[in-house]
């Protein structure tokens, strides 16, 4: 009797550590609001935005997830990062897909859909937000390739259609002259055929470093290739390098090397003011100047940490919500520094006399802001 009493207490208190085990489980609001269906529908999407990124392992990708990260509020903002074809695509999806509200591009991907494919009225229908870091033209080929001239005629892989590397190399090659077999395969396959010798070199354009060339072991064979920077890309391009720090078995054993670098830019569909499509996009653009702080720690990506908000891209125009948080965020500054100089002025127990002083003062306030030391 008494162990049949015992074995009911282990069950009963098997039971209640259970129950108790069930009742911590807290499941989220997104999952337990009722309602009807349209209401539930309308609730799912009356703060979502879509951007698209790009490649999946590419590092827009990343930018476009981490966006979607640090700006997520729930029902009050939610940022769907959408895997796409590559920078080149990304600003057709922009365009006309469905859902599509932020891409990642570049700024050269918008001069060849406003020069080339004449796509109508484009500088009114895009517009940007910020300007992101550049991306770099990366050349990888076999030992015997020591320029790109002697990739003439030679097979080439720019990657699938409608990435970046197969809109920026194609310009490239073509203002240089340089004659090459296209190939448009997906990288990692074409990697392979460089490797065997199937291929001859693969382009890309991506932010450095990039894990897939920092991977490739040292005597592999392969090495990254100088490109000079000339007038010929003056216009849509500047100058990029690459440093041993960036991919210390691709050099050649140099220290550095040149290379033709894009402005990446987070482009925005130019919705009508009067719109829900509008709201939606002026939110996302309201939380990302707001946490803007959150994107230069890691975890985020270090690249967020070269990003000026108040640089401008040629020839794009600011979203007006944009330019509203911009302006906002430089009076904060200015309100900042004001308030540290009064303070800098009060601690140095003097007060300046005249317009000559006070300049004076402030430009030693500005060599303290600069050390450090406050």
């Amino acid at each position: 009797m008494r162990r049949h009493f015992v074995v009911a207490y282990l069950v009963a208190s098997l039971i209640g550590l259970f129950s108790s085990n069930l009742a911590a489980q807290v499941v989220p609001n997104s999952l337990s609001q009722g309602g009807s269906e349209a209401a539930l529908r309308e609730k799912k999407n009356d703060w979502t935005v879509g951007i698209v990124g790009g490649l999946f392992t590419g590092t827009y990708m990343r930018l476009a997830a981490e966006m979607a990260s640090a700006l997520d509020d729930g029902d009050n903002l939610r940022v769907l990062p959408i895997v796409s074809f590559g920078a080149g695509s990304n600003l057709d999806d922009l365009l006309y897909l469905h859902g599509v509200d932020l891409a990642i591009t570049q700024s050269d991907v918008f001069e060849y859909f406003r020069t080339v494919r004449k796509t109508p009225h484009l500088e009114h229908r895009v517009q940007y937000i910020i300007r992101l870091p550049i991306s770099e033209l990366h050349i990888l080929a076999r030992d015997n390739v020591h320029s790109l001239e002697d990739l003439r005629g030679k097979k080439v892989n720019f990657g699938p259609p409608g990435t970046g590397a197969s809109l920026t190399g194609t310009i490239v090659f073509q203002r240089l002259g340089i004659n090459v077999q296209q190939v448009m395969i997906d990288q990692p396959s074409a990697l392979e055929k460089l490797r065997s010798g199937e291929i001859d070199a693969i382009a890309r354009v991506l932010p450095k470093p990039v894990d897939f060339f920092s991977k490739i072991p040292p005597n592999s064979g392969l090495h990254l290739v100088n490109i000079p920077f000339t007038k010929t890309f003056e216009d849509y391009y500047t100058l990029g390098e690459f440093t041993k720090k960036d991919y210390p078995s691709l050099l050649d054993g140099k220290d550095s090397i040149d290379t033709i670098a894009v402005p990446a830019v987070l482009a925005v569909y130019n919705w009508s003011k009067d719109s829900d499509r509008y709201n939606r996009v002026q939110r996302f653009v309201q939380y990302l100047f707001n946490r803007w702080d959150t994107f230069q720690h890691a975890p985020y990506h270090p690249k967020w940490r070269d990003v000026n908000l108040a640089a401008t891209v040629p020839g794009w125009t600011r979203f007006s919500a944009a330019q509203d948080m911009l302006q906002q965020v430089e009076a904060r500054q200015q309100q900042k520094q004001k308030t540290a100089f009064q303070t800098f002025v009060k601690q140095q127990g003097a007060v300046p006399a005249n317009a000559a002083e006070r300049d004076a003062l402030f430009r030693e306030f500005l060599q303290w802001q600069a050390s450090g030391t406050h």
